[in-house]
């Protein structure tokens, strides 16, 4: 598979490159500032000496680096960015961290957890200065000043973007008349723009025109948001033994995701039954029938599919090039015929 092919040399180079703007090359213990951004990577343990720890397929840097090859450029130089997108990406679930209270993340504590609320404020902190640091590398690498400025301001831009979708995601949780227009607005925001950034970055470095810019950029963005909707579907329905993850969780911990909105929206029966606790027997299946039901999930196999079908073809509307456009391809059909 060239995808395949691609990832591994694209996720070697990338892990290089923050690397360096981590000041982690391995000679030696780091010092606890760069220690616990370390730490979050991966990199290191709880005690600073090297681990090895699975951080996801960087999905985000791998779609700027294809994308600055599909569009006609040299995908080295794509790198700064691509390590940007990454580093901005993990500070935000630093602090997401913090906000949700989540004890745990790939397996171990989070660095809240680790060394308090402080501490990891800081880190976040330090993780957004780096990932601006990080974009201006692409001058080292032949990019034009134009370009660079242009990509600063559309990495932060996106940043009070993907800020505001946590805003949204938080005030959800004490309301109880949350709409599915305001949900699919705040995945927009929280998922997609980061993703839809990505691709613009690659085929701006890449030099396309606005108009090619322009669909890479809404690729993403739908891109986006079809990977969430179908991962709220398969939140409900899917297959445990195929997706890796619960089926259970988001109905017990009665989660606002897309087609329980639409179930609470035209179900009397199921706001009924989300009122009584989530220990009541057979809770989940009854919960699953009034949703099945109220037509949730064929809404949301809908959305799904809508979103699916723009980000096709606003990617083909790009005219993506050579090994690099099979690659693009390839991924987009894993995110978008995942296990529905």
């Amino acid at each position: 598979m060239i995808l395949k092919e691609k990832m591994t040399t694209y996720q070697a180079a990338l892990e290089a490159e923050m690397r360096t703007l981590f000041h982690a090359d391995g000679s030696e213990m780091p010092e606890p500032f760069y220690g616990m951004m370390q730490y979050h990577m991966g990199w290191v343990d709880a005690g600073f000496a090297p681990d090895s720890v699975y951080a996801g397929k960087q999905i985000r840097p791998i779609l700027t680096l294809l994308t600055c090859a599909a569009a006609g450029g040299d995908w080295r130089k794509a790198l700064p960015a691509a390590a940007s997108l990454e580093i901005m990406h993990n500070f935000s679930l630093v602090h997401d961290d913090i906000e949700d209270g989540s004890p745990t993340r790939r397996g171990r504590e989070t660095v809240w957890k680790v060394w308090g609320n402080a501490q990891a404020i800081n880190v976040g902190d330090a993780m957004f200065a780096t990932a601006q640091l990080a974009m201006t590398r692409l001058i080292d690498v032949g990019v034009s000043a134009e370009i660079v400025v242009t990509a600063l301001r559309r990495l932060n831009e996106t940043c009070i973007e993907l800020t505001q979708g946590q805003c949204a995601d938080m005030q959800f949780e004490t309301r109880d008349d949350v709409t599915t227009d305001e949900y699919l607005a705040m995945i927009r925001g929280k998922t997609a723009v980061l993703i839809g950034l990505a691709c613009e970055l690659g085929a701006l470095i890449a030099g396309a025109d606005a108009t090619t810019v322009s669909h890479y950029a809404r690729y993403g963005i739908e891109l986006g948001l079809a990977f969430q909707v179908i991962d709220d579907i398969l939140g409900v329905w899917g297959d445990e033994g195929k997706i890796g993850k619960s089926a259970e969780s988001d109905i017990l911990t009665k989660k606002k995701t897309l087609p329980i909105l639409y179930g609470l929206a035209h179900s009397p029966a199921l706001q009924s039954h989300f009122e009584q606790s989530a220990n009541t027997p057979n809770f989940v299946a009854d919960a699953v029938k009034h949703l099945d039901s109220a037509g949730a999930k064929a809404f949301a196999e809908a959305t799904a599919s809508r979103y699916s079908e723009e980000a096709i073809g606003h990617l083909q509307a790009a005219q993506p090039q050579g090994d690099a456009a099979s690659a693009l391809d390839e991924l987009t059909v894993l995110l978008l015929r995942r296990q529905m």
